[in-house]
């Protein structure tokens, strides 16, 4: 086989699984809101669709390169995906200014959650990487 030859397959194969990443996670989504829809649930579409992902991968192990293709382009863009919720919060500018101190106080205990787990969760398999390495 030539080295073009051997391009063109390479770049065939990542578009394949980019494409088949792509699929499951547009799928698991769209699963997501149909049973948040369903089960009239209170929880957003998305985390629902996540963790649908997560039993997934759990499950079928192979599928993880194929998401982790699609999910890298989309993550280096993931500001983008943020614009709507700003713009939803400025569109509700005039009930965050009679309410803006729970708003805050949320925001900065979100936060503050967020990073404390992460941080937590690092941790723990920074250790676990060190006992088996």
């Amino acid at each position: 086989m030539s080295r073009t030859e051997l391009r063109i397959g390479a770049m065939a194969s990542r578009t394949l699984q980019f494409s088949l990443g792509f699929v499951v996670l547009a799928a698991l989504l769209s699963a997501g809101g149909r049973l948040v829809r369903w089960l009239h649930l209170p929880i957003p579409p998305a985390i629902v669709g996540m963790v649908l992902l997560l039993a997934v991968l759990a499950c079928f192990g192979r599928l993880v390169a194929a998401v982790e293709a699609a999910s890298t382009p989309l993550l280096k863009h993931m500001m983008l995906f943020f614009i709507p919720t700003v713009a939803g919060v400025m569109e509700q500018f005039q009930t965050l200014r009679t309410g803006w101190l729970p708003f805050v106080v949320a925001c900065v205990a979100g936060a503050a959650l967020t990073l404390a787990v992460t941080a937590l969760t690092l941790q723990k398999l920074l250790k676990r990487q060190g006992a088996a390495g």
